[in-house]
């Protein structure tokens, strides 16, 4: 009979010690990586990346391009939650209350405040934020007449009695890597978006169609290659918990306009942890749903074998209500056509004794020590309120992490070519960076990455044979402080953004569902986020286990924090 090995021997992840550049350092390394010297370079950097040890790994099995998870009943076209199944308000929670969208539409429909007033309240505030030392940035384009438009036309449905959904007024905000008239799509860079959309995409579509109010298109880690929030061009989005620290990205303006109150739900986009990452820097919930279970028209092409939407929110009924508002196949999106029926049956079941969750000890408690304690803890109350542990081994997660670096980075670097030669120079230097060595991947590392998906997704779907979901931390450290040095050029810092994306990357491999919901906060106040990954299809039992663990958790208000509602 074949040794089984410890947990502790498989798990292979690794934390890693590398230079931090900024300044003149991180301009020269752009420089080299672009000029005829690059080839001296690029043996230690892949090296370091462990490319050098995807060549070399012996992979049999057949490559997964894109990580499809079939239903044997696909959902009708345009299929969508009824809004009989949408939730309603929130149950109780202790310690700080963020401003839900029922509270808007109880406001609304009380006559406390009108979505006009709302709306005019919501863009003094952001004028407000930017103005602040230092300044929010939460968004790079707001049209004030579009959005004061949009609230004049809720309210008059209102008034007669015709509103939409309970979204009728309420403010949403988009990432800029979605379409949305009458904006331009900049993905965060300086010379993209010159034009205006013409069309919505999908998700923002069916939010205006539920009658909310899109306030502005948000802020973003450039092109979405990195998970800090970083944006030399527009302005690096503050944390409301902290303004001197990182939001995290690459949804970063998005998260940054939820945690400080300018709306109650915002749009973000997901290719390597860039909802769930921010959401649990910023004390929020973020939803990545399974692939395909979102449209991705109109969306950004940037990474299109690990790209996810979702919405990023302050509670999970929040959350629960956009992603209802969004979920559903689309003719647009060929990718969205394999899903069963959305629906929200038992996602507010607090009661959660049929549920076992498993946990991969060694890589759980690979993180921050006060966020292996806070996690912990959260997982205990989950215990409390009947939820069974059992232990799980997932090898190979070392493999899967280069993996992923390999498919994401080269399809990035493959979209923008077109741009490369006329607009390199216009990119960060860290952008640069990235796409300057994505650029020395081969079409065999390509290949081989999609061989490793395919074991990756066979461990993920052994693990979750006898386990509902998947439980570790959201990110290996809470929100880092933001550098002086790296306002105004950026930085690179590996070591750093290995710990931040140690749990995220492996859900958008493999395509499975993950959410990252509020676990705590740490010594320095800043919040701790949990996070789930789960079967295909399973996202109502990811919204309840937030749901769950936000009535034990006490939230605490964060530094800046605007009040949109009448007291």
């Amino acid at each position: 009979m074949k040794e089984q090995k410890s947990p502790d021997a498989v798990y292979d992840l690794k934390s890693v010690k590398l230079p931090r550049l900024s300044g003149t350092p991180l301009r020269l390394m752009a420089a080299l990586l672009e000029g005829p010297l690059h080839r001296l370079l690029v043996p230690n950097l892949l090296r370091s990346a462990g490319v050098m040890r995807l060549r070399e790994r012996a992979i049999d099995e057949e490559p997964t391009f894109y990580p499809l998870h079939f239903s044997s009943a696909p959902a009708k076209e345009n299929e969508v939650v009824p809004q009989k199944e949408w939730p309603g308000t929130s149950p109780p929670h202790s310690g700080f209350h963020f401003s839900t969208v029922h509270d808007y539409a109880a406001a609304f429909r009380e006559g406390a405040i009108t979505p006009e007033e709302t709306a005019l309240r919501v863009l003094e505030s952001i004028e407000s934020s930017d103005a602040a030392d230092p300044p929010l940035k939460a968004f790079i384009a707001v049209d004030r007449e579009d959005v004061l438009r949009q609230a004049g036309e809720a309210a008059q449905r209102l008034k007669n009695g015709e509103a939409l959904s309970v979204f009728d007024g309420v403010p949403v905000a988009i990432k800029d890597e979605l379409d949305m008239t009458p904006y331009p799509t900049s993905v965060g860079t300086s010379f993209l978006g010159k034009i205006p959309a013409t069309e919505d995409a999908t998700v923002v579509a069916r939010l205006r169609a539920a009658g909310a109010v899109l306030i502005g298109k948000t802020n973003m880690h450039e092109i979405g290659l990195g998970v800090t929030g970083s944006n030399p061009h527009h302005g690096t989005p503050r944390n409301p918990y902290d303004p001197a620290r990182y939001t995290g990205g690459s949804s970063s303006g998005s998260a940054a306009a939820v945690a400080a109150g300018l709306c109650p739900v915002a749009i973000g986009a997901d290719g390597g942890g860039s909802i769930r990452i921010p959401a649990s820097f910023c004390g929020l919930v973020g939803l990545k749903s399974t692939f395909g279970r979102l449209s991705e028209f109109g969306a950004a092409p940037l990474d299109w074998s690990v790209a996810h939407l979702g919405p990023i929110a302050a509670s999970a009924t929040d959350a629960a209500l956009a992603w209802a508002v969004m979920a559903g196949p689309d003719a647009k999106d060929p990718m969205s056509l394999h899903q069963p029926a959305p629906g929200l049956h038992g996602w507010d079941n607090l009661d959660l004794s049929d549920l076992t969750l498993g946990v991969f000890w060694p890589w759980f408690r690979h993180a921050n020590k006060n966020v292996v304690a806070t996690c912990e803890a959260t997982l205990t109350k989950l215990k409390q309120m009947g939820a069974k542990v059992r232990e799980v081994v997932i090898p190979d997660l070392e493999a899967g992490r280069i993996a992923h670096t390999v498919t994401i980075t080269s399809e990035m670097a493959e979209e923008h070519n077109r741009y490369y030669e006329k607009h390199h120079r216009d990119y960060s230097f860290e952008v640069r960076i990235s796409l300057g060595l994505a650029r020395q991947f081969s079409a065999r590392d390509y290949v081989q990455a999609q061989r490793i998906r395919t074991r990756m997704i066979a461990h993920f779907r052994a693990a979750l044979q006898h386990v509902d979901a998947i439980i570790t931390p959201s990110t290996g450290l809470t929100a880092p402080l933001i550098p002086q040095d790296a306002l105004q050029n950026g930085e690179s810092d590996l070591s750093t953004l290995t710990e931040i994306m140690r749990f995220a990357t492996f859900a958008n491999l493999t395509g499975l569902p993950a959410i990252s919901f509020p676990a705590g906060y740490d010594h320095d106040g800043m919040p701790v986020g949990l996070q789930a990954i789960s079967r295909p299809w399973q996202e109502p039992l990811l919204l309840r286990l937030a749901l769950a663990a936000e009535s034990t958790v006490e939230r605490k208000k964060p530094q800046l924090n605007y009040n949109i509602l009448p007291a």
